[in-house]
């Protein structure tokens, strides 16, 4: 059994913004472990422009956004281990096992989750229909076409509109493909309206929201789709069916965070987010062990998975240079409010942060002209106005420390419908 100070688990973007801000901060003892055989996760195949505006003020694509960290990476002592696959975690013990080592056993003072999420396929969507050849996913579909070079169909109906089936969609009309529709379930969009409006409306494409698939058609590949619009409660209403001739459907139905070997460690999980419970240290209820990025909650933009990953590495350099992060003397919880999904972090020691605590939340509705408030115990302690918000974008409040002293307890985010608008 080999000993590290840190075992950073993933080597996408949130692994490696992780380790650099350990790095820096004087812990050089890292290793970071990697199942697929090279770093950057999943933005090697995101191809297109568009990241990077916050992080480095310049836009670029998904592998050059990964490259810099990559070339950071490549600057330091810091151990990358590729094809290697993390089995379990127990008492701070990694278990791994590749084809170069076999098993092997890694003992670490502290660890980093950052294994990303993953695409819901048709199984737990219930899909019905005929199960033919052209059926994928969105991402799949993103890997075949922008790493492999090939076109997985030439007519094309995506279910759901998240981002990544948004960019798809635009991406294959651009290489000659035929997008004859995008449906979405609920009555609003799942992606950020930049990408509604550049991947959709600057084409021409078609959304329907509050419409599913109710049939795929097709035996050994699928020849059509029928989409039929939906009720309040999501039932198909008869007589609104849609029917496309294609050969391809994209499913683009969320992401989960990849936490099989986050549960099996006992470390606590949020059902709000399908993410560990963490402060705002990024600590899980496992001393020692951190988690961030898509593994914690999915994100929007990758430059909010760095900055929020640069926090869990410094968090673990600390863990590991002190013994701990802090005392946990006084932790507030926080609750999910009116019109609000989920928060993150789910609790805040008071001694971990400096001087500000940085909230991430989601609301369940499209709401215009919006009063976020937080509350402890009944009384407003703090209120934010937003133009507009969606829950397919992410929200950050900041609260100070000093605010969060006076608090008499738990705190409450809740998001309000301005009853009266300025003009």
């Amino acid at each position: 059994m080999t000993k590290r100070d840190i075992v950073v688990i993933g080597a996408g973007p949130a692994g490696l913004a992780a380790a650099i801000a350990a790095y820096n901060a004087g812990v050089k003892d890292i290793l970071i472990i990697e199942r697929d055989k090279e770093m950057g996760g999943i933005l090697n195949q995101c191809i297109h422009n568009g990241f990077g505006l916050h992080r480095f003020g310049e836009e670029l694509s998904g592998p050059e956004y990964a490259g810099k960290y990559i070339d950071m990476i490549k600057d330091t002592d810091i151990e990358v281990k590729l094809g290697s696959m993390v089995l379990s975690i127990e008492n701070k013990i990694v278990s791994v096992i590749s084809e170069k080592n076999g098993f092997e056993q890694i003992e670490a003072k502290a660890i980093i989750l950052a294994m990303g999420c993953r695409e819901r396929n048709r199984g737990p969507i219930f899909v019905p229909g005929g199960r033919g050849r052209g059926v994928f996913t969105a991402g799949s579909a993103q890997r075949y076409l922008n790493i492999n070079g090939y076109l997985v169909g030439k007519r094309v109906v995506i279910l759901g509109s998240g981002d990544i089936g948004l960019i798809m969609a635009r991406r294959m009309t651009l290489e000659g493909a035929k997008v004859l529709a995008v449906a979405e379930i609920m009555p609003f969009t799942n992606g950020l309206a930049r990408n509604v409006a550049q991947c959709l409306e600057d084409y021409d494409i078609p959304l329907y929201l509050s419409h599913t698939v109710t049939n795929v058609l097709g035996k050994n590949r699928v020849e059509g789709v029928v989409l039929s619009q939906v009720d309040e409660n999501n039932n198909p209403i008869e007589g609104t069916e849609k029917h496309f001739e294609c050969d391809t459907l994209l499913l683009s139905v969320g992401l989960v965070p990849e936490n099989e070997i986050t549960r099996g460690a006992g470390i606590e999980i949020d059902p709000r987010t399908n993410g560990a419970v963490v402060g705002a240290d990024m600590q899980t209820g496992e001393p020692g062990v951190f988690a961030c990025g898509n593994v914690l909650h999915v994100h929007d933009l990758v430059d909010y998975v760095s900055a929020e990953s640069e926090k869990a590495g410094l968090s673990a350099a600390k863990y590991v240079i002190s013994g701990c992060v802090n005392s946990k003397s006084e932790v507030t919880y926080i609750q999910n409010g009116a019109n609000v999904g989920y928060t993150v972090p789910q609790k805040i020691e008071i001694d971990s942060i400096e001087k500000n605590a940085e909230i991430f939340f989601r609301v369940r509705k499209k709401i215009r002209y919006c009063d976020i408030v937080v509350e402890s115990e009944g009384v407003k302690i703090a209120s934010f106005r937003r133009e507009y918000l969606a829950p397919g974008e992410m929200q950050k409040i900041v609260l100070p420390k000093v605010l969060l002293e006076k608090a008499e307890g738990d705190i409450t985010v809740s998001a309000y419908e301005r009853e009266e608008v300025e003009e």
